[in-house]
């Protein structure tokens, strides 16, 4: 009857100490290294979120790293006489550089952004209605 107990508590002892040395295993594999969460910061900070403006508008906009694509992402618009994709300095589009005409009201898109865009000045991307001189939606780029 001894030697079951001592066979149980030996047992439990070796259970044990595996079982340690696998949740350590398990923590270095989800670990994510230090490159992937700047590169995760890095996206972030040139994410945006459209609100509405004269128009249900919704979606993220994003610049690329090296400043010569945008990216709409989830976009959602109402449809428009003609609506152009500006990189703007305010909300009134008093200063802006035209990306073209929307390419589409309802996936993912790109836009090539003009060689020499001043992306610090041009901080808003507007849907901008050229008829009626209104923003359907905008979002605001850090």
């Amino acid at each position: 009857m001894k030697n079951w107990y001592l066979y149980i508590a030996l047992l439990l002892f070796t259970a044990c100490s595996s079982s340690g040395d696998m949740i350590d295993e398990m923590e270095e594999m989800v670990e994510i290294p230090n490159d992937q969460e700047n590169m995760m910061e890095e996206e972030e900070t040139t994410t945006a979120n459209f609100v509405s403006d004269a128009h249900p508008t919704s979606g993220t906009a994003s610049i690329s790293e090296d400043g010569s694509t945008l990216s709409l992402t989830d976009f959602k618009s109402d449809d428009g006489p003609l609506l152009e994709l500006y990189l703007a300095s305010d909300l009134t589009a008093e200063t802006y550089v035209s990306l073209g005409e929307l390419k589409g009201l309802d996936g993912d898109y790109q836009y090539s952004i003009p060689t020499g865009t001043d992306l610090e000045s041009l901080k808003y991307v507007i849907v901008w209605c050229v008829d009626f001189k209104v923003s359907f939606g905008h979002a605001v780029l850090p």
